[in-house]
């Protein structure tokens, strides 16, 4: 390959080919990059520059600078584990697809109110009061770890006074309450990839440049009016996320 022309810094011209290269599979996952100083020749650049590209892809987590033998593309296991968002219903009875992890801290109970991400989701101004709870998770057969933080606005904990007293009552028995309060329920899920927040980062024990999955769950009631808001971050690396599809809802969640 001749010397790169395309507009840019150098090595950026430099990392987007390498890029290129490992999306069609000419350097594959695990596989050494060619040294410094065959890649100065191939691209026609300088150390420094091949130097700054690699540093560049090494950011964005595509390959991996191992001490004393150079750099190769990162190897991206399979996630370890399927987080099954499907919510079932027996009776009066729920269930969700996490309700076996495990509490890998006491849940954090708190007052907040609503953001300008979190407002319109609830369908409230920002700045409205909202019961909060975090929870830390892990699943018992691989270690993963997820967090999941539910936000349960001042008149859902109206309509439910267990929820009041309680409000880190557990999703799956908030549903059955919401329910036996005369509520029929539906939900809406988003899900979204960002990478994570230095405290999100060290809690979930994710990799240096890994983003996470980040889900926004919405249960409404009856007239559709949103109760509560559950969001669920997880690292992209280790988990992956499952549906079940029915053809007869007109959400993407319904209780079954």
């Amino acid at each position: 390959m001749g010397e790169i022309q395309r507009p840019g810094a150098l090595y950026q011209q430099v990392a987007a080919e390498i890029r290129s290269g490992i999306a069609a599979g000419e350097y594959k996952p695990g596989s050494p990059l060619p040294s410094e100083a065959q890649l100065i020749e191939r691209y026609k650049v300088s150390r420094p520059t091949v130097r700054k590209a690699i540093a560049a892809l090494r950011a964005e987590g595509l390959i991996e600078v191992i001490h004393g033998k150079g750099s190769y593309v990162r190897a991206l296991p399979a996630p370890a584990v399927t987080i099954e968002r499907t919510i079932t219903r027996s009776g009066k009875t729920f269930r969700t697809g996490h309700h076996a992890w495990e509490r890998a801290e006491t849940p954090a109970i708190y007052r907040t109110a609503t953001t300008a991400i979190t407002g319109p989701l609830l369908e409230l101004a920002e700045g409205e009061a909202l019961f909060g709870v975090d929870r830390l998770l892990t699943d018992p057969d691989t270690g993963t770890r997820a967090l999941h933080s539910v936000l349960i606005p001042l008149a859902t904990a109206d309509q439910a006074e267990q929820l009041a007293e309680a409000p880190d009552t557990e999703p799956e028995q908030i549903y059955a309450i919401l329910t036996a309060a005369g509520l029929k329920l539906t939900w809406h899920e988003t899900v979204s990839a960002r990478m994570p927040l230095p405290d999100e980062r060290s809690t979930l024990d994710i990799p240096d440049a890994t983003p996470i999955l980040h889900t926004a769950r919405v249960t409404h009631g009856t007239d559709d009016r949103p109760l509560i808001l559950e969001e669920l971050r997880a690292s992209a690396d280790r988990a992956q996320l499952g549906y079940r599809v029915t053809a007869d809802s007109p959400r993407q969640l319904r209780a079954v």
